[in-house]
């Protein structure tokens, strides 16, 4: 600020996955090498605070195979936007989301740049570039970019990255999982026509996977947020979190309800949504369904909107459930992932 350096930022969704992370940082490296000069400081931001990071454990994984140190990342916690915004220094370009959530409502005009794979929500200023397709990983949108710029820009650690990221996102490429498309297949071989050496994909996607799925060493509060969406209508918050165990597996855990009741009440949240994933050994995903809330009509609307849904409908089956507060079901549409079940959750608030 004290310099009136324009500082051009490239940051991700809240839920800081694999593919908000490597988006914006192979994408911020990227317009940092190609930028004509007088040059912003191009920097990736991590929307997520510092202290959050261990949560994101196939990206703690994917970052430390690369030898990119924690040191050298930037969290949403340790830089001003809003104070750089106000500062009128900030370009803002936003990777796997295109809507800020309303506490930085303040930041949308400084936003010059969405890359999305996500139908849009809203329009965007005329001078936005907006690039939203429906493939499977917005890391392939990066990849189609960095493609498209000079040769030789792409280093190995980057392509490795984007590598791993879609294939992760993808679930290796297979069509039975319902989210790979041609463009996803086409970055993944271009990635591996340029750099021979990455490892093969089964062996990438499977250790990225198993570093996604290992909640061993996490509390049910950590679970819960590792994978967490919120959505909020005028009187009522609803968390959506995405559980890497099987149902069974996560009632099982000592002070379960305890620590639901905990997790919404320190938050602010009327309800949760726990939505589980689990692999057989052919890769297949099996879903299941929990709504908690103590919240009697909110729990009601909510497994009501997802046991009636037909955009997708998501074949649900009623399972015994431990408590009175919490309604619990096997998903038989296995395809519908969060992704898909938002929409729903959003009608029904």
């Amino acid at each position: 600020v004290r310099r009136h350096q324009e500082i051009h930022v490239v940051m991700g969704n809240e839920a800081c996955d694999l593919d908000s992370t490597v988006s914006a940082l192979a994408l911020a490296y990227f317009l940092a090498k190609t930028s004509p000069p007088p040059k912003a400081a191009f920097i990736p931001v991590l929307n997520i605070p510092r202290a959050d990071f261990a949560l994101r454990t196939e990206t703690t994984f994917a970052l430390r195979e690369q030898g990119i140190p924690a040191t050298s990342l930037i969290f949403r916690d340790e830089i001003d936007l809003g104070g750089l915004h106000r500062s009128g220094l900030l370009s803002l370009t936003l990777v796997d989301h295109h809507v800020l959530p309303g506490a930085d409502a303040a930041l949308e005009e400084a936003v010059v740049e969405v890359l999305d794979h996500r139908p849009l929500e809203r329009d965007r200023a005329p001078g936005c570039r907006v690039t939203a397709e429906p493939v499977g990983s917005c890391a392939t949108l990066v990849t189609e970019r960095i493609a498209q710029g000079p040769p030789g820009v792409l280093d190995r650690p980057t392509a490795a990255l984007l590598h791993g990221t879609i294939l992760l996102d993808c679930v290796n490429l297979s069509p039975a999982a319902g989210k790979v498309t041609p463009r996803d297949v086409a970055c993944v071989s271009l990635l591996e026509e340029r750099f021979p050496e990455l490892p093969a994909r089964d062996t990438v996607f499977e250790a990225l996977q198993a570093a996604k799925f290992d909640v061993s060493g996490l509390t049910t509060e950590q679970m819960l947020r590792k994978d967490l969406k919120v959505l909020s209508s005028d009187e009522l918050v609803l968390a959506i979190s995405a559980i890497y165990v099987d149902l069974e597996t996560f009632l099982r855990r000592p002070g379960l309800l305890q620590d639901l009741d905990a997790f919404c009440q320190a938050r602010g949240y009327t309800g949760l949504v726990a939505m589980t994933i689990s692999f057989n050994e052919r890769n297949e995903p099996s879903r299941q369904l929990a709504v908690y809330s103590q919240h009697e009509p909110l729990r009601s609307t909510v497994c009501r909107a997802l046991e009636e849904a037909t955009t997708p409908s998501l074949h649900l089956q009623p399972l015994l459930s431990p408590w009175p507060c919490l309604g619990t079901y096997a998903q038989g549409n296995a395809l519908a992932s969060r992704k898909k079940v938002l929409p729903i959750l959003r009608a029904a608030l």
